[in-house]
């Protein structure tokens, strides 16, 4: 069955720039496809199509009926005073619908009322209700808020003075609630640290619906997508696999397809070598060379199939390093830092050497961001003390990019801040992507990828050798985060990160701080090697070795196995007595459907029914063990 079918979509937002030319494809139900393509080429564009908030130029899209569809980065507006758990209910409005209408039948009922109409309604509306989780909704909200990293404190807050991020965490946790059939999801990984990524890729897995999703996250695509489709030039192309299969098989189209064009182009040179000699000779006045000549002709046009495969240019660019001298890179004693009453962290003690390539790691406002605030000496410490070696040069790259002149043109923000040459700033720019007119754009106008780029351009002319990263991939698409990815390989020298990207962290890190409860773990090795290590420690901490004690003779039971036999026989009955009632008492659930506060009562005799059976097996374990021992 298809959920989404898409035909013929087109859509331009200036004449002649067709963003959409043509898009087609379809996505059955239940598949997991990603939507990939650079920032610009129609994904976000193809969403808000999908959604009904623009329309298209041409073409169409058709979407199965009766199915719920759920944007994460439309965020609905809600009525003022609105608190994130308000926000969070009106995933249940359904729900809570059903158990109104349900409370004023049992009310007319209870009232003496006894229409079989009503009666009908009531049992309906009662296994609409179960069936919908109607008995589980704070179980269920609970277990998203958690897994979202959405605290208590958040979900008491106005929905208004969250932040974007924030906003975004609370839609999806509301559309994971809501049950939707088709999830899209707009880059969901951008405002969740790794734990919340983590708990959304285990949801995802056992996700029943259909989800689409446009992510420049590769280790989230490799985890939660089994096709791809990457919007190129408009159109569409196909890849029967995850993100990982389609970065392989992209380059081997690329390979195969610019091997035909070098192919078709040797083949049409000597078709051309031929019938320009043709045309000579025909100069003569040989019609029948003349002909052959134009037949020739029309063979190369024939020929003429396969475009030159393009290929987007490498960024050509490394960072200017300065030569370290000496071990010691950064040292920090004692360091606490607290806001009011609540302490980010203390007690950190750390010492950094020369060539280690550290990620800072932590969920969402642990303090990681601050940290490197005081590294850079933007903040100052509570407590403690931090000091850099004498020949450290710092590069840094914060999280949110800030110009001291917004309304300056790319090409002046480069002769005013590197106090280089037009055609060096020009040249520098290029070699980053900005070309053309868009160098004379201001730098308010440029994207908040286009604007880290930017920083990025400026910094790389800096001789340093400690770089400080935050979160450096944030809002890039993969073509992006492969370009810094290059440059960061290149460098040499001391590098320290924030990141919530786990390729980027996978690639690079040899040494993870992860800064969680107000201290830092410090683990000396790979992320993957952290990993491993962080579950070998889950493990034994879940199944402590116990020590073994000393075998001491049982004491004999009096009466040898004939008594213990009674007692298992007897235990095996009360066990079967208890399934007895436990099956009755289920017939009777299913019976009192109609009756909510009768089926209220048979609900916690079935809760005490279980705990009684639980303890009648352990019982008759216990025995049926003492029986096989006692046999020998």
């Amino acid at each position: 069955m298809i959920d989404i079918a898409v035909s013929g979509l087109v859509k331009e937002f200036e004449v002649g720039k067709k963003i959409l030319d043509g898009l087609a494809f379809q996505v059955d139900a239940g598949e997991r496809v990603g939507l990939l393509g650079p920032n610009g080429c129609g994904k976000t564009t193809f969403l808000r199509i999908l959604t009904g908030e623009i329309h298209p130029d041409e073409g169409d899209i058709v979407v199965a009926p009766n199915k719920r569809m759920g944007l994460i980065s439309q965020i609905p507006v809600y009525p003022a005073g609105y608190t994130v758990e308000d926000v969070l209910d009106t995933a249940f409005e359904g729900l809570h619908r059903m158990e109104e209408e349900m409370s004023a039948l049992s009310q007319r009922m209870a009232e003496g009322e006894s229409d079989p109409t009503l009666l009908s309604r009531y049992d309906k509306l009662s296994a609409a209700f179960q069936s919908g989780g109607g008995y589980e909704t704070d179980t269920n909200k609970n277990k998203v808020c958690n897994g979202l990293s959405i605290s208590q404190e958040m979900r008491e807050r106005p929905f208004d003075m969250l932040s974007g991020g924030e906003k975004t965490r609370v839609n999806l946790a509301r559309l994971i609630l809501e049950d939707t059939d088709i999830l899209l999801l707009d880059e969901p990984t951008n405002h969740l640290d790794l734990r919340a990524t983590e708990w959304l890729e285990e949801y995802l897995e056992k996700f029943k619906g259909t989800v689409l999703a446009v992510s420049h996250d590769r280790y989230f695509l490799d985890k939660v997508v089994r096709r791809v489709v990457e919007i190129q030039g408009g159109k569409a192309e196909f890849y029967s696999g995850n993100y990982s299969f389609y970065a392989v098989e992209k380059e081997r189209r690329y390979e195969e397809k610019l091997r035909q064009y070098e192919k078709e182009q040797a083949k049409i040179q000597q078709l051309e070598k031929a019938a320009e000699q043709l045309r000579i000779w025909a100069y003569s006045g040989n019609d029948k060379i003349f002909k052959r000549a134009q037949s020739m002709e029309k063979r190369i046009e024939r020929i003429r199939q396969t475009d030159k495969p393009k290929k987007d240019r490498k960024m050509s660019v490394r960072f200017g390093e300065r030569e370290f001298r000496g071990d010691e890179v950064l040292s920090i004693k004692n360091l606490e830092k607290s806001f009011g009453e609540r302490t980010l962290f203390d007690g950190v003690n750390l010492e950094v050497e020369g060539g280690e390539r550290i990620a800072l790691l932590g969920d969402n406002g642990t303090g990681k961001s601050t940290l490197l605030k005081i590294i850079m000496g933007e903040e100052e410490p509570d407590a403690g003390k931090l000091r850099k070696g004498p020949t450290v040069k710092v590069g840094y790259l914060p999280q949110i990019i800030h110009f001291d002149h917004p309304e300056r043109t790319l090409v002046d923000t480069m002769l005013y801040d590197l106090d280089c040459t037009a055609q060096t700033a020009r040249n520098r720019l290029a070699s980053f992507k900005f070309r053309g007119e868009d160098v004379f754009k201001p730098v308010s106008a440029l994207s908040g990828g286009e604007q880290s780029r930017l920083r990025l351009c400026m910094l790389m002319d800096s001789k340093i050798n400690l770089l400080v990263l935050d979160e450096p991939t944030n809002h890039l698409d993969i073509q992006s985060r492969e370009w810094i990815e290059e440059a960061v390989e290149e460098y040499e020298g001391n590098l320290l990160f924030v990141s919530h990207d786990r390729y980027f962290i996978d690639r690079f890190a040899t040494r993870i701080w992860m800064l969680e409860g107000g201290k830092i773990t410090d683990f000396k090795g790979t992320y993957q090697e952290y990993l491993a290590a962080k579950e070998r420690k889950k493990l034994t901490e879940a199944a402590p070795a116990a020590p073994t004690p000393e075998k001491k003779d049982r004491p004999k039971r009096p009466g040898g196995t004939k008594n213990l036999e009674k007692e298992v026989n007897a235990a095996e009955r009360a066990v079967a007595a208890a399934e007895e009632r436990m099956y009755d008492l289920e017939q009777d659930i299913q019976e009192a459907s109609a009756d909510y506060l009768k089926l209220q009562e048979l609900y916690q005799q079935r809760e005490a029914l279980e705990d009684e059976l639980a303890h009648l097996y352990a019982v008759w374990e216990g025995l049926a063990a003492d029986l096989e021992e006692a046999r020998g």
